[in-house]
Parts: structure tokens; sequence; C-alpha cells
């Protein structure tokens, strides 16, 4: 079922081998121009108009309102809404620990700092298609809120009936956020983006969705802030002889079990241990009601890697750099510092790549596609942005500004050293004004 690689020691993936598509397909960017395009210039109509042919539901207005929001909360079970409570306290207090404060510093009459400042409104996007996700939900608010923004608003796409799923509703609810919109696919990143007449346009989007989202968020991107650009989602255990096969099968299902284009990588350094997992997986694939789609996937996306050494697995490794990394092997401590390429890394067997997605705290927002290599998942950070500060005393610019009159002269930019000669000039003067610099330069006080 799963492909096989075998490499020799100290022999390294190459992109060929890993059969990464990369990139969004030209005829998926082609679509979303297309609808962005037509967002940006009809707002709502078009809005309406790609609701009706890609939801099958017609509209008149796109906010959810109280009611639906408190009618969500009424139909969802208790223990489902515990649950949430409890993983929404973890993730804020995982976000809180990501704080960044404004900072300043004086020596020798300059003053210099970093003013850290919220982004005034985001648009959390929430998708729907094969699975409702509450828990992406508080993955996309609840940092946002940790940081301080002002305006939070949610987009998710509505079902044939022109409503959101109420657990993805309740989750809102639970989050803090009450401005939810029933719009998804490009025209929601178009809407966000842009702005229309019902929905004010924000200063960033994140949140995953599918390859039409993820291409739209490409295509605005300098209209305003996008957190990534996700792929499919992935998963790589880095096993051993120790490891259990059955979680490593149940491990590679529960990212394959997403989507047919979901990756799953096993790299080992145990010959043995390939067969037992797909005898793992053989057994654990009938009791799935998605196992059509993991099926399809772990055929598709799936690759075992055999290494000879862990050093030669731990660069197969940083060459995939996976999204979600399991290390489930015998000295698993001694192991994950060594790693250099992972979204997000699981130590040891009894943590699964799924208690990150719901209740440990951390974020499952996170770079897929190899992408982790340069790439951090969602935090505080992606929700505030930072201010260079700078005073400088005349005395400071005394000691300074000649040698930045030196580098603009060598890069030939006049005004830049003619900026700082001038005061250097108004400082001589009894009232600062500058007038005799300017007369020195044949300059006017007009």
């Amino acid at each position: 079922m799963l492909r096989r690689i075998e490499l020799e020691a100290g022999e390294f993936l190459t992109e060929k081998q890993l059969r990464r598509s990369g990139g969004i397909d030209p005829s998926v960017v082609a679509v979303a121009a297309e609808i962005v395009d037509a967002v940006s210039k009809r707002g709502d109509e078009a809005l309406r108009e790609y609701t009706r042919r890609f939801d099958g539901v017609e509209l008149s207005g796109f906010r959810v309102s109280q009611e639906e929001i408190e009618a969500a909360l009424a139909c969802v079970d208790d223990e489902f809404l515990s649950a949430l409570a409890m993983a929404a306290a973890a993730i804020e207090e995982f976000h809180l620990r990501q704080v960044a404060q404004s900072w300043f510093t004086t020596s020798g009459g300059v003053f210099l700092g970093q003013k850290v400042t919220p982004l005034r409104r985001v648009g959390v996007y929430v998708p729907g298609g094969r699975a409702r996700y509450p828990s992406s939900v508080l993955m996309g608010v609840i940092p946002a809120i940790v940081a301080g923004v002002e305006e939070i608003v949610m987009v998710a796409p509505p079902d044939a009936s022109g409503s959101i799923n109420p657990y993805t509703l309740a989750a809102a609810a639970e989050a803090g956020v009450t401005e939810i919109y029933k719009i998804g696919g490009a025209q929601a990143i178009a809407a966000l983006a842009y702005g229309t007449d019902s929905i004010p346009r924000v200063d960033k989007i994140v949140g995953p969705g599918n390859a039409y989202v993820t291409a739209a968020k490409k295509l605005v991107l300098g209209e305003c802030g996008i957190d990534m650009l996700a792929g499919p989602s992935e998963i790589l255990v880095l096993a051993d002889a120790s490891a259990n096969p059955g979680f490593v099968a149940i491990d590679l299902m529960a990212q394959a079990e997403h989507d047919p284009k979901a990756c799953t990588y096993l790299v080992t350094t145990d010959r043995n241990l390939p067969a037992r997992v797909e005898e793992a997986l053989e057994d654990l694939l009938p009791n799935s009601p998605r196992s059509e789609i993991t099926r399809q996937s772990l055929i598709d996306n799936g690759l075992v890697v055999t290494c000879p050494d862990l050093d030669t697995a731990l660069a197969a490794v940083d060459s995939i750099a996976p999204e979600h990394l399991e290390i489930q092997m015998l000295e698993p401590f001694e192991i994950f510092g060594r790693v250099r390429n992972a979204g997000a890394i699981f130590v040891g067997p009894w943590t699964p790549e799924s208690i990150g997605d719901y209740t440990a705290g951390p974020n499952h927002v996170l770079p897929t596609s190899g992408t982790a290599r340069f790439s951090s998942p969602l935090s505080v950070d992606d929700f505030v942005k930072k201010s260079s500060v700078l005073a400088y005393s005349f005395d400071a610019l005394q000691a300074d500004g000649p040698n930045a009159m030196v580098l603009a002269a060598r890069e030939g930019l006049w005004a830049h050293g003619e900026a700082v000669a001038m005061r250097l000039e108004a400082g001589e003067d009894a009232d600062g004004s500058g007038s005799r610099a300017l007369h020195r330069r044949g300059g006017s006080e007009a």
C-alpha cells in the first residue's frame, strides 16, 4: 500500500523521490482569480452569485444573527461544550506565553525601541466541505484575542439550508467572536480582502482552506496580510524497533482521513516495522467511516523511508520538513532537539498528533508542503505588527551623523547626507532654526 524507499548511510532524500506537487495548480489559480476579481468589483452581488453556484443556497444576507448562535449552542451536547471549554482554556494559556512587549532603551542621547501594536481587524477562515472544524475556530480566534485585536470576523461556508454547522458556531461563541458571515471559498477571501457593502475589509486573513481558498489568499496578498499558504495536511512518524505498529498505523490514518491529497510518511531505522505497520493498517481501515478517503490517501501519498542509522533518518526528516512530526523511538527526548524542520513535534508514544489538534494548547495551523524549513505555526505574532522607534539628541547626532553622511555619499544619495549635515549646522544656531545652514547651501526660508 505504501510506497517505499531505502536509503544508504548518508544518502539524502530528493524532491523527485518525494513526488510533492509543489505550488498551486494554475487552473485553480485561474478560477480563483476570476472569483476574486468579480467580488472586488461587484461585492455582495458576486458573493450571492457564487454562494448560489458553489453552496447551493440563495442568501439575502450573510451575517449570522445572535439568535442563530444561541440556537446552535442550544442544540449541541453538554459533553462537547465541556470539551470545547477545556480546549479553549489550554489554547489561551499556551498563547499567553507568546505575547511580545514593546521595549525601549536609552544610551548616549539615543532613544531606541520597538512598539508592538495589535492589528485592528482580522478575518478567520474556517473550512467546511468534507468535515466540520470547530477546533479551527479556537485556533484562529484565541491567539487574535490574546494579541489584543479589536475586531475579529469569522467566515465559514453555509450548508444547503443556509446555515453554518452548529458545532462551528458553538466554538465561535466559546471563543468570543460574534461577527460571523456565511460565506466560503475564494469569494470569502476576496470579501475579507477588499470589503463589500455588508462585510468591511480586514487587515489580515488567517486559517486554512481548500486549494481555491489558498489560491485566493495568494492573490490578495498585498491588499491585506495572510498567515500562510497551506497545502494538504501531512504527518511524518519517525520510529525505531520500539514503536507500536498500531500506534504508527492509526496516526498515519488520522492524517490520511482528512483528504485524499494528505501526505503520510514513515521514516524508520527498523527494516521490520513497515510490514508490521502495513498489517495494522489493513486491520484498522475497515473500521473507519472514511476508509475510502483514507485508503486513497495512503496509496497515493504514503511513503516509507527505511534508513540504516539515526543520522540518515534525521536528514530525511529535515528534507521532508513535515507539518506534524511524531517521534516514536526508544529515547525520543534525546532526539527532538536535533530536528531542524518541523511544524510541530510530538514526543513519545503517548503523544498522538490528534491531541495537538484539539486540547494540548499549541496551534494546529502549521506550515505544510516543506515550508517548515522557513515558517512557523500560527501564533500571537501573526496578529501584531512592530514599529521601530528612534529619537536622537543633538549630541548623539554629532556622534553618529558623520558616519551616516559617509554611507549616504557612497550610495550617491545627496539629500540623505544633507539631511544630517543641515541639522549639524543648525545645532550651532542659538535657536536651532537652521537658518544659517539653509543660507550656506543656497536654500530659502520661505
